[in-house]
């Protein structure tokens, strides 16, 4: 039994690794595709399908060391699940959208759905990981696989992908292992977590004061955390799908073993040195010179 929960562990590390963000692999496509709107977050209106000004010919951006300085916070926070070097370099075959210009509008709108099928295999990959899912594995195994060989269709055939469908099939399995891995976690974790607080999907804690709170093996799925103070709580095995980080102040919080965490919320929320986070994730060069507190 040991010796089959390592190997799992080991291949989950392997898959997500995987589907980590490689921008030197991609055409800028999250430049080029996706819209953004004047805002705190981005300096200036761009349509979706319009390249931005400061995408360079060879696809590297032109401000990539001060996007925040810039006003392009939003540029800094973004992350694809590795879907933009998949449709560059397998989908199209390391043809790039301005030497081929006729399939720049396809292109642009397959990369969305690409990292749709990303996220869900980023979530899968995680789950894989926790022995105390193992109930589930084999199914969590098998949509892997079914989802991975969904992102080597052709452009058309990803197009044509009911991916809220797909969402839903996989949720039902993620929202199992996350069950059986917080109640294996309560149990283990010492001191016990006191009676604690439940929060239904989408739970609106935005702007809450939870410093110091002891979160662990709470379920925050899809809660709003928009600048919510969670700086020094313990977040471990809390399962934190979907939860909109952004501006909240995580700064000496513990959220190794939380799950389902991302890199995106990572990037959106407000860290420094004393934040704990999963290996799988690695720490926002912007945080450094961030005032969270």
């Amino acid at each position: 039994m040991f010796e089959k929960e390592e190997t799992s562990i080991r291949s989950a590390g392997d898959k997500l690794l995987s589907l980590r963000t490689d921008c030197e692999q991609c055409f800028g496509l999250c430049c080029a595709a996706l819209p953004f709107a004047l805002s705190s977050d981005f300096a200036m209106d761009k349509a979706a399908g319009q390249p931005c000004h400061n995408l360079k010919e060879d696809f590297r951006c032109g401000i990539h060391t001060k996007l925040r300085e810039s006003g392009m916070r939003g540029c800094t926070v973004y992350d694809c699940f590795g879907a933009g070097q998949k449709v560059s370099l397998t989908t199209y075959g390391r043809a790039d959208w301005r030497k081929a210009p006729s399939t720049a509008g396809q292109m642009f709108e397959v990369f969305p759905v690409m990292r749709q099928l990303h996220e869900l295999l980023w979530y899968i990959a995680e789950a894989l990981g926790w022995p105390a899912a193992e109930p589930v594995h084999v199914s969590l195994a098998a949509a892997w696989d079914r989802t991975e060989q969904l992102t080597l269709l052709d452009p058309e055939s990803l197009l044509s992908l009911d991916i809220p469908v797909l969402r839903q099939e996989v949720n039902e399995l993620l929202i199992k292992a996350s069950e059986l891995t917080r109640e294996a976690a309560r149990r283990e974790l010492k001191p016990a977590p006191k009676r604690q607080k439940t929060y239904g999907r989408g739970a609106d804690l935005i702007g809450a004061r939870l410093k110091g709170a002891d979160l662990r093996g709470v379920s925050l799925r899809g809660a709003w955390l928009i600048a919510a103070d969670l700086s020094g709580a313990d977040l471990r095995a809390a399962d934190l799908i979907g939860a909109d980080f952004r501006d909240a102040n995580i700064c000496g919080a513990d959220l190794t073993g939380s799950l389902f965490l991302t890199q995106f919320q990572v990037n959106a929320a407000k860290g420094d040195a004393a934040t704990q986070l999963p290996g799988s994730l690695t720490r926002p060069d912007h945080w450094a010179g961030m005032k969270a507190h």
